[in-house]
């Protein structure tokens, strides 16, 4: 025994053993042809639905040029809103997830209150300013910064400061330390004399029409959220009913269920 060869295949030079191997081979190749394509064609789909989801978000918020969380244009807020409610919609089917997308559009719209009326009220500010200064200087001829100019004086203005005197002690603080030996030196010493509370307790309209601008801003978002988010208030006030109508009934036949089985017992 020691001397045989214990694991020689009696079949090695059997045909009928060769075909069935072969037939085996052959099947089994084929097999894993066609799992390796159906996995080449899954794979492809679960690309192309993702460069989709990339794409439309990307897509949307280059056709409106960047301009849509920006301190000098917040005209397109409501419109970024509105595609996030709907985008949210499509990929979001149940009901709970439809209302968390709900409050995330809800809570976009107030943190974008802010700088709205941030960016009207620096606004009509600068307005009321260089015609103060213009009145103020109306025996000589000084030089005024333009608008777009004042506006880089004031970035970052928070809202509290939003105000007509505000406005003053921001520009005085920001710009006129460089604004002091130049074309604009006469505008800057005006500037230093009006941040102060006293100098314009005769300028309550001025004032008046600043604060103004900055809450009808807020307001006008809020107006575009409550409009654009009515109907999805709706949906979610009949999802939430027609689930407790469902547990309702659910509960009346297990009671009548139960009834039953009680009844048949007794």
């Amino acid at each position: 025994l020691s001397e045989c060869d214990l694991y020689v295949s009696n079949y090695d030079d059997d045909a009928d053993m060769k075909s069935v191997k072969e037939n085996f081979d052959r099947q089994t190749s084929q097999r894993f042809d066609e799992y390796n394509e159906r996995m080449i064609d899954k794979r492809q789909k679960c690309k192309d639905q993702r460069d989709k989801d990339i794409w439309l978000p990307k897509n949307y918020f280059k056709r409106l040029n960047g301009k849509i969380i920006s301190r000098k244009s917040g005209k397109k807020l409501s419109y970024v809103c509105v595609w996030v409610r709907r985008w949210c919609c499509t990929c979001l089917g149940s009901g709970q997830r439809f209302m968390v997308c709900h409050m995330v559009t809800i809570c976009f719209y107030y943190c974008c209150l802010k700088d709205a009326g941030i960016a009207e009220g620096v606004k009509v500010g600068l307005a009321k300013v260089t015609k103060i200064v213009t009145q103020l200087s109306s025996n000589t001829s000084i030089n005024i910064p333009t608008i777009d100019v004042l506006q880089k004086m004031t970035t970052g203005i928070s809202a509290n400061d939003v105000t007509l005197l505000g406005i003053f002690k921001t520009i005085d603080i920001n710009g006129c330390g460089n604004l002091e030996y130049g074309t604009y030196a006469e505008f800057s010493t005006w500037v230093q004399n009006m941040a102060k509370p006293f100098r314009l307790r005769s300028y309550y309209a001025e004032a008046a029409e600043v604060t103004k601008a900055f809450a009808d801003a807020k307001t006008g978002i809020l107006t575009k959220a409550g409009k654009s988010t009515s109907s999805l208030t709706t949906a979610i006030t009949v999802s939430i009913i027609a689930i407790v109508v469902i547990v309702l009934v659910m509960v009346i036949i297990y009671l009548i269920l139960r009834y039953r089985r009680k009844k048949k017992m007794n």
